[in-house]
């Protein structure tokens, strides 16, 4: 069976949005330089030198799943009239990987996507944006919020929300074709990015092993799927083999992965091999949807 387009989906408020604005506004073609500055770092461009085709669209910054999994619907749509493939495999980076599990229960598109692959989901939840959430209890303030920052997302990263929508949704992807797994990471204090100390804490505080934003436990999210009438479908679940922040899991290294260059060669060096190495590893979760 020939390859099937991967589209690679990626979570809230991308931190490479400058990147993505600029060329779309200059109608710069995608290279492997530009490649390097992506959401997921020189990732695409790692599959397709090995045979993969691969997509990596825009979505809005920060709103709501709802609209998030619309917009993947049409991505998706695209991508399998472009290609001519019928189907395509997902792998989704944090609440990519919500909007996915959305566009494949409430948007009618099961049939359409093969294998659904999360890193870093938060399939129950973040108490991180539990507390931000609630931070913002007034509905008014969260309304003031919203227009500067579009943070209708945050809200569906909620434990409740996400519980409320694994609760209604389980039935649906208990029966469809979808293979799905999951991955997860951590990371320790002294090593995760420095921005997201103060999340890391909440998270763990509350749920234990995190990368920084979101637990082991809400990212492997569970072994198996029931539906009413018995139907089963297993969820894989795997860990990252080496530790990882939630920056980490889409390859881009950060200073808080440094040791002593005389321990482990000069910072670029360190900065080069790290990102190979996740690099490497979504080649090989390419290879095992194929095989798989």
């Amino acid at each position: 069976m020939p390859n099937l387009p991967i589209v690679l989906v990626h979570g809230i408020a991308r931190f490479d949005i400058l990147t993505v604005r600029l060329k779309k506004k200059l109608n710069l073609p995608d290279t492997g330089l530009s490649d390097q500055f992506e959401y997921f770092k020189g990732i695409k461009n790692q599959l397709g030198s090995h045979g993969f085709t691969v997509f990596h669209p825009n979505q809005s910054f920060g709103g709501s799943v709802e609209l998030r999994a619309t917009q993947l619907r049409d991505h998706v749509n695209e991508v399998i009239q472009q290609t001519n493939s019928g189907r395509v495999h997902i792998i989704a980076h944090s609440m990519g990987g919500l909007d996915a599990r959305h566009m494949i229960v409430d948007l009618g598109m099961a049939d359409k996507v093969e294998t659904l692959t999360t890193i870093g989901t938060p399939h129950h939840g973040s108490p991180v944006a539990d507390r931000l959430v609630s931070s913002f209890a007034s509905s008014f303030l969260l309304d003031i919020l919203d227009h500067v920052l579009d943070v209708d997302g945050l809200k569906d990263l909620t434990s409740a929300a996400c519980e409320a929508f694994n609760h209604r949704a389980e039935d649906s992807e208990a029966r469809n074709p979808v293979r799905y797994q999951t991955f997860s990471a951590f990371e320790s204090l002294n090593d995760v990015f420095a921005p997201l100390i103060p999340a890391w804490l909440i998270v763990r505080d509350q749920e234990g092993q995190n990368d920084g934003l979101v637990s082991v436990r809400s990212q492997q999210w569970a072994r198996e799927l029931i539906a009413s009438d018995g139907s089963r479908n297993p969820i894989v679940q795997h860990e990252f083999p080496f530790p990882a922040d939630h920056l980490n899991e889409v390859g881009w290294w950060d200073p808080e992965e440094a040791i002593n260059p005389l321990l482990g060669g000069d910072f670029l060096e360190q900065a080069t091999e790290f990102e190979q190495q996740v690099r490497d590893l979504y080649l090989e979760i390419a290879r095992g949807l194929v095989t798989g």
